[in-house]
């Protein structure tokens, strides 16, 4: 993906009609291409430039990524809305900085959350972000933070 994807392009305004991930997901980039989410398998990683996910700050947005079946998404940066929302919706991102250029599509990468180590498998290049912040990997394992709570609460009672 290219830079400045805004939120309207993930998930186009018109289909905000639901929240539900699966339902989301058939007009995942819709905004920027039609049909998108057929060249997208389960396990697919979203790479994109900078600034990804700025607009608006609809939680649909993640949702439909989430929904494509995409559990990860590296940017040269994201918008600090989205980058919240994702989170709090239990989608992975990464920011990588300007190495997000040396990821192309079609690229095999593996890629560790703990210590934000990216390997292309197509290139060989190891690459590096800032791992994820242990509180926000528990979240994340939870499923994002309305579960995360749910089970803080359960915990105290």
């Amino acid at each position: 993906m290219g830079n400045n994807i805004d939120t309207d392009a993930i998930i186009p305004a018109r289909y905000l009609v639901t929240t539900d991930p699966k339902v989301l997901a058939r007009n995942c980039m819709d905004g920027l291409e039609e049909g998108w989410i057929e060249r997208v398998s389960p396990g697919d990683i979203l790479v994109a430039g900078e600034n990804f996910g700025c607009g608006s700050s609809r939680e649909h947005a993640p949702l439909a990524i989430l929904g494509a079946g995409i559990p990860l998404v590296i940017a040269r940066s994201f918008a600090r809305i989205f980058y919240r929302n994702a989170f709090n919706m239990g989608l992975v991102l990464l920011e990588l900085g300007d190495e997000a250029n040396k990821l192309h599509d079609g690229d095999s990468i593996t890629v560790d959350t703990e210590t934000g180590q990216i390997t292309n498998l197509t290139t060989g290049q190891k690459l590096s972000s800032p791992p994820i912040p242990g509180f926000m990997r528990e979240m994340l394992d939870q499923g994002g933070l309305i579960d995360y709570v749910k089970n803080k609460i359960k915990c105290r009672q």
